[in-house]
């Protein structure tokens, strides 16, 4: 019976001393898109995929993830980039005590939950946000310079050269690691030339499209995707008119003019029946009657009837005034 106690003892000591299962295993949230490739700590994912504390994901040059944390905060990780869920704890009532992400570079999409504000923090190498009830976009570019974008609410960015308030809709601030930080401005296209990037801010740019209430949180596009058409096809399609003109000279071979230039030709022909008209000059010759006059002195009767005679006898000089004229028309 000694042996029996003390077995069960040596059970019940190792199921109570062993090793708890990691936190770094706690679900704290689930992906709810997934576009091209997005990969965490255990290879590529797919929707409906757990998100774990201390996960890294990432994404492809053309990737897209969207998820959900457990107190309803929102996270889109755009092409190329790279975030760790550095600190979860979350407490009983569905909010977290601490959330709190490491944005390593890349495109990115907040929307806060239902926890308190002071619970979230996002950290960049240029620096802190901090949330507020908050939708925004922020970029991480490979050199560290951070750009955030308020869409809702309000938020601050606080690196070595202080802190900056985010409260107008669209308004924009850009730090580098040095600690040099922006006033906050609207956002414009000048920002990417800033940045050094067209695509450093792609959800709203329109170059990637995000759904569900991601697409709409509550800033639009900040006249940014409306920018960004303009330029590159507002000059083309201004340029164009002046192109579709070079078209209208293949129009201007107006070959129908030419065939009605050929027709004045025509309005000529009928004309050239007139000239047989001219022909009637060779009824004229009455003229050789003149010669029958200087005869007429001595035969003028007999030459007049040998004149007659003389067109008979031809027979074809007679006729040649009528016909010989229409011959030669022809």
């Amino acid at each position: 019976m000694v042996y029996l106690r003390d077995a069960a003892i040596a059970v019940l000591s190792v199921t109570l001393f062993a090793p708890l299962p990691s936190k770094a295993d706690e679900k704290v949230g689930e992906a709810v898109l997934i576009k091209t490739e997005v990969s965490g700590a255990s290879g590529p994912m797919a929707v409906d995929d757990p998100v774990h504390r201390d996960e890294r994901i990432r994404t492809s040059i053309s990737g897209l993830g969207q998820f959900t944390f457990r107190d309803g905060t929102k996270l889109a990780v755009g092409a190329g980039s790279s975030v760790t869920i550095d600190k979860f704890v979350f407490d009983d009532s569905g909010s977290v005590k601490k959330l709190t992400i490491n944005a390593a570079k890349g495109t990115f999409r907040w929307m806060s939950g239902n926890s308190n504000h002071s619970a979230y923090q996002i950290v960049t190498p240029a620096g802190t946000i901090g949330v507020r009830g908050t939708a925004f976009d922020f970029y991480v570019g490979p050199n560290g310079t951070t750009a955030v974008v308020l869409l809702n609410g309000a938020a601050q960015f606080c690196g070595a050269g202080g802190c900056r308030q985010l409260k107008a809709q669209c308004d924009c601030v850009v730090a580098k690691r040095n600690g040099e930080i922006s006033d906050p401005r609207r956002v414009n296209r000048d920002i990417l030339k800033t940045l050094g990037n067209q695509r450093a801010l792609p959800f709203l740019s329109g170059d990637q499209r995000l759904s569900g209430r991601m697409a709409f949180a509550g800033g639009g596009d900040c006249g940014l995707s409306t920018a960004m058409r303009d330029r590159p096809n507002g000059t083309p399609q201004r340029s164009a008119p002046a192109t579709s003109p070079a078209p209208s000279p293949p129009d201007t071979p107006s070959a129908p003019s030419t065939p009605s230039a050929p027709e004045s030709p025509r309005a000529e022909a009928p004309a050239a029946p007139s000239t047989p008209q001219t022909p009637s000059t060779p009824d004229v010759p009455s003229p050789p009657s003149t010669p029958d006059k200087d005869d007429g002195d001595d035969h003028d009767h007999h030459g007049h009837h040998d004149h007659r005679g003389h067109h008979d006898s031809d027979g074809h000089d007679g006729d040649h005034g009528d016909n010989g004229g229409g011959d030669h028309h022809r």
